[in-house]
């Protein structure tokens, strides 16, 4: 261990050569085995070089789609798994959506991500290079690619700390969101961490049988107390909870669907995000008008409900919510 410590202490690179998989270890840990000055060193080596001396590589680009405002990367897994990672363009900066499992066990209807079902979780590496290797000048994470984030709890958890750890990337806490259907055990595992990250429950329906429905990997959940633990996390953490609710012509567009949200939010720190459908037209699904999404926010906002239209963009590389898909 001293050679090793020394080695490291002397070059960085050649100290990561003996690890595996250096990406999915948090400062803490390489500290507690290595010392502080090493530790410090090998996170600058990790996450302030050039993107082009990391050889250690968990995931690599098979494919890039860009639109005007979207660049789709697919990345290849070392099992030769393919993962979708998108980029968004705003004027107030880059979000990213990462991808935290190989599928999706939660099998919404409306998305394609789980239509495989899950086939694996994420490593923290995995999870932390999707952001190293899209370089596009990120100020948002949003953890809102394919899989369910909180059916990969613990890794997602680790890469956190390592995105935010401040001898790496220090990226700042209120430009990280997790994006979930809500499932209550790790959702209440959520609200006791000390992350205070922005949380966005994709919520969908407003009544048991719907939501059973459109989530059926949510089905057996109580959706009272998916709400009532999402608004918890809020409370706790001084956090707007920001709602995803997919208006579905005839599903949950509803003016029951209607005041039931506004019994839930009205006056409450909540924002409720209306989408529209980026699947193609169905039987079951189609994409709501512009105006009945417009008529859906006022009667939102009359009623002391704070909501937005939430604008679609790259759906031309198939990189809109929704659309995102394993290879």
């Amino acid at each position: 261990m001293d050679t090793e410590y020394h080695r490291a202490q002397a070059s960085p690179e050649r100290f990561c050569g003996l690890f595996l998989d250096p990406t999915n270890h948090t400062h803490d840990e390489f500290q507690k085995a290595f010392g502080p000055e090493t530790a410090d060193s090998v996170f600058r080596s990790l996450y302030r070089t050039s993107r082009d001396d990391r050889h250690y590589r968990q995931i690599v680009p098979e494919k890039i789609l860009c639109d005007r405002d979207a660049k789709k990367y697919a990345f290849r897994l070392r099992d030769d798994r393919i993962i979708e990672t998108v980029c968004i363009r705003r004027r107030t900066g880059t979000t990213i959506c990462l991808s935290t499992q190989v599928g999706c066990a939660v099998r919404c209807r409306f998305c394609r991500s789980g239509r495989q079902g899950l086939i694996r979780n994420l490593r923290a590496s995995e999870i932390v290079q999707q952001l190293l290797f899209a370089d596009e000048g990120v100020n948002r994470i949003v953890f809102m690619g394919v899989g369910e984030p909180l059916h990969n709890y613990d890794e997602v958890i680790r890469s956190i700390r390592i995105l935010r750890d401040r001898k790496g990337l220090n990226f700042p806490t209120d430009g990280i969101s997790i994006s979930t259907v809500g499932p209550v055990g790790p959702l209440a595992s959520l609200r006791e961490e000390h992350l205070k990250i922005q949380l966005v429950l994709s919520l969908h329906a407003t009544d048991q049988a719907t939501r059973d429905y459109l989530v059926p990997g949510m089905a057996g959940y109580a959706i009272n107390e998916v709400v009532s633990m999402a608004m918890d996390y809020g409370r706790r953490h001084g956090r707007t909870i920001e709602i995803a609710y997919l208006v579905l012509p005839g599903v949950n567009d509803r003016t029951e669907d209607l005041d039931r949200l506004i019994r839930w939010f009205s006056g409450k720190d909540v924002v409720v995000n209306l989408m529209r459908y980026n699947g193609e037209p169905s039987a079951d699904f189609k994409a709501a008008p512009r105006k009945s999404l417009e008529g859906f926010r006022s009667r939102l906002e009359s009623n002391e409900v704070r909501a937005t239209i939430r604008k679609s963009m790259g759906n031309s590389i198939e990189a809109a919510c929704g659309q995102l898909a394993i290879r």
